[in-house]
């Protein structure tokens, strides 16, 4: 791609990103008579690319910073784990498969906040069957979840349970800027086009996360998750660093 040309195709993505269903219909097709696709004259692929500084910039930020937090947060951690095992059975650290880049599964790593028994406790709430209704209004994250134990409650407000993200982040499977990491069960959920956020690796933190967060229906998730996959860039990568940190003092979004 010419180096002047992305501009105007970065604005043109940008514009369609905030109308849903016209990205959808350029994409994949609609069904709808009133959605007409808007002609896109470069490939997607194209405006994935990036020069080759900019991702070894990013893994060299991820693999200092996640490393740097880690040895502060040592003692935080190991209080965290010894407390998560006083208040409730169970291990301190929650291991998972998560959906990453590329749709690869990898071990996801974060605290134990529910009952080590809680897929038996609420089975009702593993069953991930969901019509195309719920999947407009659904919020994945649910206020007053009955599977949190006492400080799991804590953890979430606070966001430490989130800390042993960092070490994903050092192994690669993760960076600390990107798309949440979706559990294997609500792949079959996304759209081609809301497929787009596999381009890139999940992250600690993103933009949704500072957009609002759990307050965001999974619509609204998806969609500041895809646009990210197209405006990412160094710059807005520190800027959401920075925002995730008054994000995450204000708790906002989090339960």
């Amino acid at each position: 791609m010419k180096e002047n040309e992305r501009p105007r195709q970065w604005a043109l993505i940008t514009s369609m990103l905030d109308e849903p269903e016209a990205l959808k219909a350029s994409v994949e097709g609609s069904a709808r008579p009133d959605v007409r696709a808007r002609p896109v004259p470069f490939s997607a692929d194209d405006l994935l690319e990036r020069p080759w500084w900019e991702p070894v910039l990013v893994r060299l930020a991820d693999v200092v910073v996640a490393a740097l937090m880690l040895v502060l947060s040592a003692p935080v951690i190991v209080l965290v784990a010894l407390v998560i095992r006083l208040d409730s059975p169970g291990k301190a650290v929650f291991r998972q498969f998560r959906v990453g880049r590329d749709l690869a599964p990898f071990v996801f790593y974060k605290f134990r906040t529910m009952y080590e028994d809680a897929r038996e406790r609420f089975p009702e709430l593993y069953e991930y069957r969901y019509t195309g209704e719920d999947m407009l209004a659904m919020r994945f994250k649910i206020e007053n979840d009955p599977r949190l134990t006492r400080v799991g409650r804590r953890l979430r407000k606070t966001s430490l349970d989130e800390l042993p993200n960092l070490l994903n982040v050092i192994l690669g499977d993760m960076s600390l800027v990107g798309p949440r990491p979706e559990i294997l069960e609500m792949v079959q959920y996304y759209e081609p086009w809301q497929r787009m956020k596999w381009h890139v690796k999940p992250g600690v933190t993103g933009l949704a996360q500072v957009q609002g967060r759990g307050y965001l229906t999974f619509q609204e998730t998806v969609h500041w998750d895809v646009r990210w996959v197209f405006e990412r860039s160094p710059s807005l990568y520190f800027r959401i660093l920075l925002r995730t940190v008054r994000t995450v003092l204000h708790g906002m979004g989090a339960f």
